[in-house]
C-alpha cells in the first residue's frame, strides 16, 4: 500500500473505526471499503443479480423442500417475489478483502415528513410503489397509493441516528435501500451481513454488505432481519412484520421490574447516592448565595434573601440545568448545600421508569391515571399479545410511540399499525402507550372541538416527610385542528406542543380565562372537582415514587428540593358506580421545565418557587400544599 493510501486509510479509520467496530465489519475489508467510498464504486452488479421467483404450480412435480423454502421466505412486499443470488462465475470468497459492497439508499427521511415527500418529491411515489409491488398507474400521487406505501414501508425501513447535533438532528433517520438492497431476503442462517455507515466526507449514508462465508455461483444472498437477537420469542416478535404470527399465549401482565433493574439504571446513570445526613438548619434571616446556569433564574429571581455567586465553591444553593451526579461527595463534604435535584428523580422523568414505578399504584393494567404503557425493549412480547387480544375483541388499537427521554413530542408517533410499532423499537429506546382515543375536548370557536393538555408546576420540598406543593397557576396547550381518530401524522390535529414549531399558530388561554369557558362547556363538571382529582393523582404518583428506598424510589436527601412540570390530559371514563367521569391521564413529568411563560406572565414566579422550596415560606405565595 502506498504512503498516501496508508494515510487515507488511517484518516478513514480515525473517522469511521468506532462505527465499523460497533457494526462488526471485519477489519480486513476496511481498506477496500475506504477506496470504494472515496471513488463511489458500486460494483455489486459484477457479483450479484436479482431473480424473480415464480410461484410453484401445485400440479408440477418439484422439489418439495424447495417449494417449502420459497413459501417460508418472508419476501418484504407483495407479489411478485424476488431474491438476490451470486452471479459471478467464480463465486465469492469471504477472505477476499474486496468482498465488501456499497448499497445506495432510495429514500431517506424522518417519519413525520414521509407523507409530504411522497406527495411532492417527483418520482418518489412511483419508485416506492414499484419497489414494494404496489399497483400505481398514473402520474399524480393519490391518497390510496400513499397510504399503502406508508403501511408497507415498515417491511423495508432501516434506521440510523446521528450521535451529534441538536435534539432535532438526533431524531432517528429512516431509509429504504435501493432495489438491490431491498430484494435481499431474510434467513435465520444468513449468508451476508449489512450495516448502515454514515460517510463523513460526503455526509451521505450507505449500507455496506459483506459475506459471512464463501459462496458459489447461484447461492442466495440473505441477511438476518433480526440480527443480534438470540432469544427465540423476541426473534419471533421482531420478525412478525415479515412472518405474521400470533403470540396470544404470552401473558400480557407486566409486573414492576426487579430491584436489579433499578440498580442497573443507577449504575448506567453514574449517579452516586449520598450518605445519611441531618437536615441542615439555617439562621432565619440568612441570605443564601445561589450558583446557577439557568438564565430564567438569573433574570427573574429578585427576592432579597437570595444573591447570585459565580463561585460554585461558596454557594449555599446549587440550581443547575444539567443533572447532578456525585451526591456522595456533596453529602460528605458540604451537606449543608441545598440543590434543585433529588437523587434517582429519573424514576419520574424518564418515561419507562415512570411506567414501572406507577405499577405500584394499580393492578395488572397499572393505575387509572396512566395510559397502559409497555417498554418496547423489555416488554415487546407482552405488548404484541395485548395488541392482538384487543384486535380480536374489536377494541380501539391506536398507540403512541415515545422515546424514553426526549421532550417536545420529538420522535413521537401515533399509529394503529403493529408492524410500525415493532420496527420503531430498532431506532432508539421507546415506550408505547395507549393513545387516548376519547379525550375530553375543548371548543375553540375558530376550529371546533380540539385536544388540549394541561401543565402544572409541582414543587417537591422533601421526601421524608413527603411534602409536595402545586403552583396555583396552570398552563394550557391546544391542538390547532378539530380532533378525530384519523390523519395520524397530522401534527396540528394530534399534538398540542406548538411553541417550537415554526410558522404554526400558538393558541394561548390563561387559566383564569379557561376555567369559566370549560365550565360553560361542561356544566356538570365544576373545575374545583376536576382539579381535586388531578391533585389526588399527583399525590398518588409521588407517594409511589417515594415508597421504596433509593434506587427503587426517589432518594430521601434532606438538602434536595425540586421543581417539575407534569403534563396531563383528561379522558372520558366510567367510575366504579357507572358514572361518566373525567379521568386525569399523566403524560410525562419534566425535570427543569421551560418556565418562560411563567416568568413572562407572573414575574414573581421564581421568588415564589425559591421562598417555598428554600425558605419554607408559603404564606404569600400562590402555592397549594397537596401532601
Amino acid at each position: 500500500m502506498s504512503g498516501d493510501g496508508e494515510e487515507d486509510l488511517s484518516a478513514f479509520v480515525a473517522l469511521h473505526g468506532a462505527a465499523l467496530r460497533a457494526s462488526r465489519v471485519p477489519a480486513c475489508y476496511w481498506e477496500s471499503l475506504c477506496r470504494k467510498l472515496r471513488g463511489e464504486v458500486f460494483d455489486a452488479g459484477d457479483y450479484f443479480g436479482i431473480m424473480q421467483v415464480e410461484e410453484v404450480d401445485e400440479e408440477e412435480e418439484g422439489d418439495e423442500e424447495m417449494e417449502e423454502e420459497f413459501r417460508k421466505k418472508p419476501n418484504p412486499g407483495n407479489e411478485p417475489c424476488f431474491k438476490v443470488i451470486v452471479t459471478n462465475e467464480n463465486g465469492l470468497q469471504a477472505s477476499n478483502p474486496n468482498s465488501i459492497f456499497l448499497i445506495d439508499h432510495a429514500w431517506t427521511y424522518r417519519v413525520e415528513h414521509a407523507r409530504q415527500q411522497l406527495l411532492h418529491v417527483p418520482g418518489l411515489l412511483h419508485r416506492m410503489t414499484n419497489l414494494m409491488g404496489i399497483d400505481f398507474h398514473g402520474e399524480i400521487p393519490d391518497e390510496g397509493s400513499i397510504e399503502q406505501v406508508l403501511q408497507e414501508m415498515w417491511k423495508y425501513n432501516q434506521t440510523y441516528q446521528l450521535s451529534q447535533g441538536t435534539a432535532e438532528e438526533k431524531v432517528p433517520v429512516w431509509y429504504i435501500m435501493d432495489e438491490f438492497g431491498s430484494r435481499i431476503q431474510h434467513s435465520d442462517q444468513p449468508s451476508f451481513a449489512t450495516a448502515p455507515l454514515f460517510y463523513m466526507p460526503q455526509q451521505i449514508a450507505y449500507t455496506v454488505l459483506w459475506p459471512l462465508r464463501d459462496l458459489e455461483t447461484g447461492d442466495e444472498v440473505t441477511r438476518d432481519y433480526a440480527y443480534g437477537e438470540t432469544d427465540r420469542l423476541i426473534r419471533k416478535c421482531v420478525l412478525l412484520p415479515w412472518v405474521p404470527t400470533e403470540v396470544l399465549d404470552v401473558n400480557c401482565f407486566t409486573p414492576e421490574p426487579s430491584d436489579e433493574h433499578y440498580q442497573a439504571i443507577l449504575a448506567e446513570n453514574k449517579e452516586k447516592l449520598p450518605i445519611a445526613i441531618n437536615p441542615p438548619v439555617y439562621d432565619k434571616d440568612k441570605v443564601f448565595k445561589v450558583f446557577t446556569d439557568i438564565q430564567q433564574v438569573l433574570n427573574n429571581l429578585t427576592h432579597p434573601r437570595f444573591v447570585f455567586t459565580d463561585n460554585e465553591g461558596e454557594a449555599d444553593i446549587l440550581y443547575n440545568f444539567s443533572h447532578f451526579k456525585d451526591y456522595r461527595r456533596l453529602s460528605e463534604e458540604r451537606p449543608e448545600v441545598m440543590l434543585n435535584q433529588f437523587p434517582c428523580e429519573n424514576l419520574l422523568t424518564v418515561k419507562d421508569c415512570l411506567a414501572s414505578i406507577s405499577r405500584r399504584a394499580g393492578g395488572p393494567d397499572g393505575p387509572r391515571w396512566l395510559p397502559r404503557t409497555f417498554n418496547l425493549q423489555t416488554e415487546l412480547p407482552q405488548f404484541i399479545s395485548y395488541f392482538q387480544q384487543r384486535d380480536r375483541r374489536g377494541e380501539d388499537n391506536h398507540w403512541i410511540c415515545k422515546p424514553w427521554n426526549l421532550a417536545r413530542s420529538l420522535d413521537t408517533h401515533i399509529t394503529n399499525s403493529l408492524n410500525n410499532i415493532i420496527r420503531h423499537r430498532e431506532s432508539s429506546p421507546k415506550v408505547v402507550c395507549k393513545y387516548i382515543e376519547n379525550p375530553v375536548l375543548f371548543h375553540r370557536e375558530d376550529v371546533g372541538m380540539v385536544k388540549f393538555d394541561i401543565r402544572y408546576i409541582v414543587l417537591l420540598r422533601s421526601i421524608k416527610p413527603l411534602k409536595l406543593y402545586i403552583y396555583d397557576v396552570f398552563w394550557l396547550r391546544f391542538s390547532n385542528r378539530a380532533f378525530s381518530l384519523d390523519d395520524l401524522d397530522d401534527y396540528e390535529k394530534h399534538f398540542t406542543v406548538m411553541n417550537y414549531a415554526p410558522g404554526v399558530t400558538l393558541k394561548q388561554v390563561h387559566c383564569e380565562e379557561f376555567i369559566p369557558l370549560f365550565e360553560k362547556q361542561y356544566p356538570e363538571y365544576p373545575w374545583t372537582t376536576v382539579q381535586a382529582n388531578i391533585f389526588k393523582t399527583f399525590a398518588e404518583l409521588f407517594q409511589v415514587a417515594s415508597a421504596k428506598p433509593a434506587p427503587l424510589g426517589i432518594c430521601d436527601y434532606p438538602s434536595s428540593r425540586a421543581i417539575y412540570a407534569i403534563d396531563l390530559m383528561l379522558k372520558w371514563d366510567t367510575s366504579r358506580d357507572g358514572k361518566r367521569i373525567m379521568q386525569p391521564q399523566i403524560l410525562e413529568v419534566n425535570f427543569n421545565p421551560d418556565c418562560d411563560r411563567a416568568c413572562k406572565y407572573h414575574p414573581t414566579f421564581f421568588n415564589d418557587v425559591f421562598s417555598t422550596l428554600f425558605l419554607d415560606e408559603t404564606e404569600s405565595c400562590p402555592v397549594t400544599c397537596i401532601v
